[in-house]
């Protein structure tokens, strides 16, 4: 099958799984589906979350290949600002991240990185910086939304495509029609047969603000496939963190 239709038909299916198992804490809510592009980008820009700090337990599921692992992390965020990252209940493995690099030290081997964003972008598929990154975790698009946006509508759920796709990569938005977040953003390659999908599988309010519960990342390159499933508990806001970071000293520094 082309590329490109194997890419629709992918997109479809995602759709229908979407509409038919995606649950959420915000309660069922209504459907509309009567809104134009303009319309519907202005209630996903009213609903994004503001805040300035964010802190979080979550747990990470990851699966590569017959490897899988679970890792149960602390998140703190200072919006567009800094991401630090705590392995719990020990810190064995602590990262910092910030617009302009990214730095993680292993204690259990005594080494660290310090670095840009080449490998998260490598191990996506895609080209990450730290506001994609944000964007990412927050439910956000990871490419601005404007009126340059073929409108779809499939069951329950909106679809937005570039009237004219970027020349590097073809990119999709799934919206919901009751709360109007993302439930799916998919970045494809053909020509390199990369393809990276978001799904939102479930949203939860905190202190107002529309956050996501569960994100299901799936990173595919030709046959290899990397899967992130990623759950937020024991969210808080605009708390005063603190974002202690130091390398120790005598670690080996290793190149990704």
């Amino acid at each position: 099958m082309h590329l490109k239709k194997r890419l629709l038909v992918l997109v479809i299916l995602s759709i229908m799984v979407l509409s038919c198992k995606s649950t959420k804490n915000l309660g069922s809510g209504k459907s509309n589906l009567g809104l134009s592009t303009k319309q519907l980008i202005k209630e996903n820009f009213k609903n994004k979350a503001v805040f300035k700090t964010l802190s979080a337990r979550v747990k990470i599921d990851v699966s590569q290949g017959d490897k899988s692992n679970k890792y149960t992390v602390n998140l703190r965020l200072e919006k567009d600002k800094k991401l630090l990252l705590m392995s719990t209940p020990i810190t064995l493995v602590k990262a910092l991240i910030t617009p302009e690099k990214v730095s993680f030290y292993n204690k259990l081997e005594n080494t660290y990185f310090e670095g840009d964003f080449s490998y998260l972008s490598q191990l996506l598929g895609t080209e990450i910086d730290f506001q994609k990154l944000q964007n990412l975790i927050l439910g956000e698009a990871l490419f601005s939304l404007n009126n340059e946006f073929n409108l779809l509508v499939n069951e329950d759920n909106y679809v937005l495509q570039p009237k004219k796709q970027h020349p590097l990569f073809e990119l999709f938005y799934i919206i919901s029609s009751s709360h109007f977040k993302l439930t799916s953003q998919q970045i494809s390659q053909p020509q390199e047969r990369r393809h990276l999908q978001i799904d939102y599988k479930s949203y939860q309010e905190v202190d107002k603000q529309i956050l996501p519960e569960n994100i299901k990342i799936m990173a595919v390159e030709e046959a290899e496939e990397l899967v992130l499933e990623i759950t937020f508990k024991a969210v808080s806001l605009n708390e005063d963190l603190r974002f202690p970071f130091k390398i120790p000293s005598g670690f080996k520094e290793i190149k990704l």
